[in-house]
């Protein structure tokens, strides 16, 4: 998994830089493989962000999140990527992204990451 996955993500310029609003993405059908079993784990993402310059294309962001579909990656691990590609690539003001996976033997987890830019920005 390297940079490659990044390359995926792809932008538009945003129409209102100097207005803070929020923008929320629903990703309801995630999936990356648990490195200790093998067994596909599902979960549900949400990024919620301010947008500076930049605005994430949907379509991009479903195809770079396709790719995780068969990479060994714990949750943890897989969100905090996903975050550190999406702030290098889209520059958002702040980002907040909530990781909800489903159970698995009884016990749920839920991964929440965020990312303020410098107050300069």
């Amino acid at each position: 998994m390297g940079a490659q996955f990044r390359e995926t993500l792809e932008t538009f310029e945003n129409q209102f830089p100097d207005r803070d609003y929020t923008i929320e993405i629903v990703c309801p059908e995630f999936t990356s493989v648990c490195p200790m079993t093998g067994q596909p784990d599902f979960g549900v993402l949400t990024f919620t962000y301010t947008p500076a310059r930049k605005c994430v294309e949907l379509k991009s962001l479903k195809l770079y999140l396709q790719q995780f579909r068969n990479e060994g990656i714990y949750y943890e691990n897989v969100t905090n990527r996903i975050l550190d590609d999406f702030v290098a690539v889209i520059e958002p003001r702040r980002v907040q992204l909530v990781a909800r996976y489903s159970p698995r033997g009884g016990i749920s987890t839920n991964v929440t990451v965020e990312h303020q830019a410098a107050a300069n920005q």
